[in-house]
């Protein structure tokens, strides 16, 4: 019988007392059914809980993954399914915990979405791109997935 524990060993330990991060979201990779963008927003939330910090964490969708703002009428419109969106529960939940969620309003328009196509607590910015550039000028990490 193998009686050894298997560990994992940090070598590195990170705790930060204050965390500014844009998430620029282009597209979804995925880690299993997840998307990566969202699956890494969880972890950045998570270890802000941990470490008990201060947070300013924004989330920009844009590009080939605004659809991810969409509630269920027009995100199936705009996949052309008829199983709303899959993604609007961690959404929801990464707003309650604090994330400030947006959709470029480039993006929108390219698609013909307007506000009303939108999740609840979803906020439109210019573009992305403008958001971002002014986010980081602010002082924020600009994560790119």
């Amino acid at each position: 019988m193998n009686t050894s524990i298997r560990t994992l060993h940090i070598d590195i330990p990170v705790v930060l007392a204050e965390v500014k991060m844009v998430f620029s979201i282009s597209a979804l990779a995925f880690e299993g059914d997840l998307p990566a963008s969202l699956f890494h927003l969880q972890l950045v939330v998570d270890d802000v809980a941990d470490w008990g910090a201060q947070s300013d964490l924004v989330a920009v969708f844009h590009t080939n993954a605004g659809h991810v703002m969409l509630h269920d009428k027009a995100y199936d419109g705009n996949r052309n399914i008829t199983t709303g969106n899959p993604y609007k529960g961690l959404v929801a939940d990464l707003v309650k915990r604090g994330v400030r969620v947006e959709l470029c309003g480039a993006t929108a328009k390219a698609h013909g979405w307007v506000n009303a196509d939108l999740l609840p607590d979803i906020k439109v910015n210019t573009d992305a791109m403008a958001r971002t550039a002014q986010l980081v000028q602010q002082g924020f990490v600009k994560i790119s997935e």
